[in-house]
């Protein structure tokens, strides 16, 4: 026999389906083939420091699948690194991944364990240091060298059980994963 609170986290809550949240969970655990995903981005350069990014398809599930709708971003630098400002930079593009991945998981894991949260904020904030990318410093690294996330976060629960699920968001992230443990990335050029 079921729990009230385990009924509970089985209703669509948060905005998160949880009914299909918990069924994915179930398939994928059956059919570990079925976790295996590669998503695409195209860009193509505009002019000076600007381009523009396409994101349409991506596979899993055991097929290819197309969004919704396209989605497309500009990307610059702003006058004062002598681009135009079309865009965020695209390291403000990784600050905007990383509280995203965060958020979408801080939903899915307080709707899963039956919390209704009433607000969720972030601040993202990186340190760089453009010596590196300018050239001008070996010792300086081109990224990052500091990233900083504060979460304002309001729910039925506990802020003890809201600071888990915060960590939980955390532990699963898949942008945190790759930031704090890298992943190879391999460039291959084609000359027209």
């Amino acid at each position: 026999m079921q729990t009230a609170e385990a009924r509970r986290e089985r209703q669509p809550l948060n905005g998160v389906d949880t009914p299909n949240l918990f069924a994915t969970i179930n398939v994928v655990r059956s059919q570990p083939e079925l976790g295996a995903f590669q998503f695409r981005a195209k860009n193509r350069w505009v002019k000076g420091t600007h381009s523009q990014t396409r994101i349409e398809s991506f596979s899993g599930a055991g097929g290819e699948h197309t969004h919704a709708r396209v989605f497309d971003y500009d990307a610059d630098h702003p006058a004062v690194l002598v681009g135009a400002d079309n865009g965020p930079t695209p390291v403000e593009f990784l600050l905007h991944g990383l509280a995203s991945c965060l958020t979408a998981g801080l939903a899915n894991i307080a709707a899963a364990r039956g919390v209704t949260l009433t607000e969720v904020e972030s601040t993202v904030e990186g340190d760089i240091d453009l010596r590196g990318i300018l050239g001008l410093s070996d010792e300086v690294r081109n990224g990052y060298r500091a990233i900083r996330v504060h979460f304002r976060i309001s729910g039925d629960a506990p802020a003890e059980k809201l600071e888990q699920i915060v960590e939980q968001s955390r532990a699963r992230s898949a942008v945190y994963d790759v930031l704090t443990n890298g992943v190879p990335v391999d460039i291959t050029v084609a000359v027209a």
